[in-house]
């Protein structure tokens, strides 16, 4: 996936801060003069990896053109706590308004950045690769994902469109074709997409030799203990990738990648990311 571009960062925070603003931020305009002018910073409170500030910049400069944001961090930057991400100086109205929309994107994409990183440090040195799902908050799915590379971790398909995944279900319909659901399957992908690469989810030994012998791209090897995952990547001998899928948690994925598999899908790193700590603190 490509980097976000700067039309959807600014629909998304408009979207934000209309939820959050309503009719007005009355506490905001009912007790801080209008020529207020203040300088607050954005701080790490604890040790992460920084995603999403293109968010907060554009939240504080929608509420004010006055407003000046310097970045002092960047995307992908493991920070400490007690680092500092942004300085923030103009009308103190607009930045007050805007805090909590600048931090909820910073927040979240941070901790998507963050988790991801924690897997791929956690399988440094083997062949394997952290990938993404589908498991995303509906309508941040791009910007979930594109966090997810701040963490070192690569997209699987974007959609539903931008790749053929073979699934359980998808077979369980073809049962009744011959030879096979999964040959068929990949056949008819071919044929109406062959721009698109093929994915098949395989549950079992017979199911990964049926792939491999169809052409299928990657193999999802779904839910497979250690012994089965090693037993299909030695079975499969190269003929195509494997996917590692289920059961992938901090504890399990550097087990996991050992067994020789190409990528590792883990849900968790969007479905399961816990915003981090940021704050935003005004100066005197």
């Amino acid at each position: 996936m490509g980097s976000l571009t700067n039309e959807e960062i600014q629909s998304a925070v408009k979207f934000a801060l209309a939820e959050d603003i309503g009719s007005g931020d009355v506490t905001t305009l009912a007790t801080v003069p209008e020529t207020s002018i203040i300088k607050a910073v954005m701080k790490a409170r604890e040790p992460l990896v920084a995603a999403g500030l293109a968010f907060a910049e554009a939240a504080f400069r929608e509420l004010s053109s006055e407003v000046q944001v310097k970045r002092v961090a960047s995307e992908g930057q493991r920070l400490k706590a007690g680092q500092d991400l942004l300085y923030i100086t103009g009308p103190a109205r607009a930045i007050l308004t805007g805090e909590r929309v600048a931090l909820n994107f910073v927040q979240r994409l941070s901790g998507v950045a963050t988790l991801t990183a924690q897997f791929v440090e956690a399988i440094k040195g083997t062949h394997a690769r952290i990938l993404d799902t589908r498991k995303t908050t509906p309508g941040w799915r791009r910007f979930e994902k594109y966090a997810v590379t701040c963490g070192g971790g690569r997209n699987h398909r974007v959609g539903l469109y931008d790749m053929v995944l073979i699934k359980d279900n998808h077979l369980a319909a073809l049962r009744n074709e011959l030879p096979n659901a999964i040959a068929v399957a990949i056949q008819r992908a071919r044929a109406k997409y062959p721009e698109l690469k093929v994915e098949v989810e395989a549950d079992t030994l017979e199911q990964v030799e049926q792939a491999a012998v169809a052409g299928a791209d990657i193999i999802l090897l779904d839910n497979m203990n250690l012994d089965q995952l090693r037993l299909a990547v030695q079975q499969i001998k190269g003929r195509t990738q494997t996917e590692a899928s289920g059961g992938v948690n901090l504890a399990t994925v550097r087990s996991i990648a050992e067994t020789g598999v190409d990528f590792i899908s883990v849900g968790a790193i969007t479905h399961s990311a816990r915003a981090v700590d940021i704050g935003l603190d005004f100066e005197d």
